[in-house]
């Protein structure tokens, strides 16, 4: 299993937000921002925090930098969209104070990060979870019903036609032209990439065969687009074209129900809760950090196991003061219920739990200064 990201609605992540305490933590968290709309030592705030990264937490990013201008008016945040992969760079190089990203730091990196975040380095908090659907502009069907094997076909360019006996046998009422398939990967390095990738290394590993990667394989000749908006347009205006987005980003465009178990599961926040709630704190993990390992070979009814659970990744201490009074309030307004419920509105995702955003807010609590 890979490590991933993280962030849901109240009532259907409480079991995983139970699960997740286990990391522990000991920090304080301030008060400030765990109500309705932060506020206190947030209004107090001054400077620009600037940002980069995954480009799936694009809508929520620019509902969360506006929400928090209301509530420390003397701040401003800057974002990014420059893709996970990249966001974790230019975090590292020090050119962002905070990176958004749809897949943790592996080892490597943390252990870089400790260059621009002093010994104790960085760590991850959910900013929220979202289902990768496989989206699709086929005219005249909205849903399709694939199991994975079929999926990984598909992307890996060994299924070429809307027609195959592979889909057809899965969707016998389905009238289904002999269009070719025209697959749409991203251009940039992904963490949402990565999620999906990881699904197909371990669900299918009979048709998918070039393990996780965040950089689309060159092997495979596809159509690439540069972002979630970008792969999403090229498919809409694409005629028999495939993807895979953030869900709360693809409109109109059909989607496919995978197969889990014996059934097939729609994309849905409910669905996608139960693939987090099977998740387990990653080994060997800083005890404030909240990365988790998801199961993506389930069989658990119910469950949709193409899950982005994204990141916000932070320093445990920043070189001055200013900086990390901007970053900890900021930080503190995007799980505060205010800044969850904002995003909502804009990106479709569900807000954090109780129990995860104290957990969240633990965390963010123990930012500091570097001595």
């Amino acid at each position: 299993m890979k490590k991933l990201h993280f962030a849901q609605s109240a009532a259907v992540l409480s079991v995983a937000a139970v699960a997740l305490t286990a990391c522990g933590g000991s920090n304080n968290p301030t008060t400030e921002a765990s109500g309705s709309a932060g506020g206190g030592a947030a209004s107090e705030v001054t400077g620009t925090l600037s940002g980069g990264g995954a480009s799936s937490q694009e809508a929520a990013m620019t509902a969360w930098t506006d929400g928090f201008s209301s509530v420390a008016p003397e701040a401003t945040v800057q974002y990014n969209p420059v893709g996970s992969g990249s966001g974790r760079e230019g975090f590292l190089a020090g050119q962002y104070s905070f990176a958004g990203s749809d897949a943790a730091m592996d080892a490597e990196e943390l252990e870089s990060s400790k260059e621009v975040c002093g010994p104790d380095g960085a760590f991850h908090i959910p900013a929220y979870i979202s289902p990768v659907a496989v989206a699709f502009n086929l005219e005249g069907v909205d849903t399709l019903n694939l199991d994975a094997e079929t999926i990984a076909g598909i992307f890996a360019g060994k299924i070429t036609a809307w027609n195959a006996p592979e889909i057809a046998e899965q969707n016998p009422d389905a009238e289904l032209p002999e269009t070719p398939i025209t697959v749409v990967h991203r251009s940039d390095s992904s963490g949402t990439t990565e999620n999906f990738t990881d699904y197909l290394t371990a669900a299918a590993p009979e048709n998918w065969t070039y393990d996780v990667v965040e950089d689309w394989p060159q092997e495979i000749v596809a159509d690439n687009a540069q972002g979630t908006a970008g792969v999403v347009g090229l498919v809409s205006s694409t005629d028999g074209a495939i993807t895979y987005a953030d869900a709360s980003a693809v409109g109109s465009l059909g989607t496919v129900a995978v197969k889990v178990g014996e059934e097939y599961v729609p994309y849905s926040a409910e669905a996608a809760a139960k693939a987090v709630e099977n998740a387990n704190p990653v080994e060997g993990a800083a005890e404030n950090d909240m990365a988790v390992e998801l199961d993506r070979n389930t069989t658990a009814a119910g469950t949709y196991p193409i899950v982005l659970v994204s990141y916000h990744i932070y320093c445990n201490a920043y070189q001055d003061q200013e900086t990390a009074d901007l970053v900890k309030a900021f930080a503190e307004y995007v799980v505060s219920e205010d800044g969850q419920t904002t995003a909502e509105g804009s990106a479709g995702n569900a807000p954090l739990s109780e129990s995860l955003r104290e957990r969240a807010l633990e965390s963010i609590g123990g930012i500091g200064v570097q001595g």
